[in-house]
């Protein structure tokens, strides 16, 4: 039953990510002409790339501090 549900939570989330995205292209068509400069995707570009560097050096350092044993200092009965 369990995984009967979870199949239907991620079609239901499915669904929803299609219908929103369908909606933002509906109203970004309706805005009209949005042009982004050279800068503006340079911008874009660096600010994806900063920000998975980012995400991907912080799940770095929870996996090594978990690993070599720094998050069980505070249990231990000393």
């Amino acid at each position: 039953m369990k995984s009967a549900l979870t199949w239907i939570a991620a079609g239901i989330g499915c669904v929803v990510v299609l219908v929103i995205g369908f909606l933002i292209a509906a109203v970004w068509t309706g805005i009209g002409d949005s042009e982004i400069s050279e800068a503006g995707w340079l911008a874009m570009a660096l600010g994806v790339v900063v920000t998975l560097a980012l995400g991907i050096g912080l799940m770095a350092l929870v996996f090594i501090s978990n690993r070599r044993g720094y998050d069980e200092i505070g249990r231990r009965d000393g």
